[in-house]
């Protein structure tokens, strides 16, 4: 059974940074693909970063330059580094994993099977 557990939230003011974690259990995290994703109140579950099992990252356009995604595969951690953080970028954070996404580009949540259960951005100005 595909356990996903993130930590790392928490509240930053405006430029500020985080580092989310995301230990994966129960299969082998180097073969999956993986993502980041977010949801603000009132708001869709929107994608924020994947990356493959090859190690092929992909970024939406209001992160990119900001956010890093990256995992460590000894450790079957994902991570999301997230620097110059912005009020718009408070959301519940949610780690995802898939055996494959044929478009991991795309960032749709619907492609993804096992979730986390969320850890909590708030920025503040």
């Amino acid at each position: 059974q595909v356990q996903l557990v993130e930590t790392g939230g928490g509240s930053v003011q405006v430029g500020g940074s985080l580092r989310l974690s995301c230990v994966a259990s129960g299969y082998t995290h180097s073969s999956y693909c993986m993502a980041w994703f977010r949801q603000a109140p009132g708001k869709e579950r929107e994608g924020v970063a994947a990356i493959g099992n090859g190690g092929d990252t992909y970024y939406a356009d209001s992160v990119k330059d900001r956010f890093t995604i990256s995992k460590d595969n000894n450790k079957n951690t994902l991570y999301l580094q997230m620097n110059n953080l912005q009020p718009d970028d408070t959301a519940v954070y949610y780690c995802a994993s898939e055996p494959f996404v044929p478009r991991l580009w795309a960032l749709e949540y619907t492609d993804f099977g096992d979730w986390g259960q969320g850890t909590q951005v708030t920025v503040s100005s």
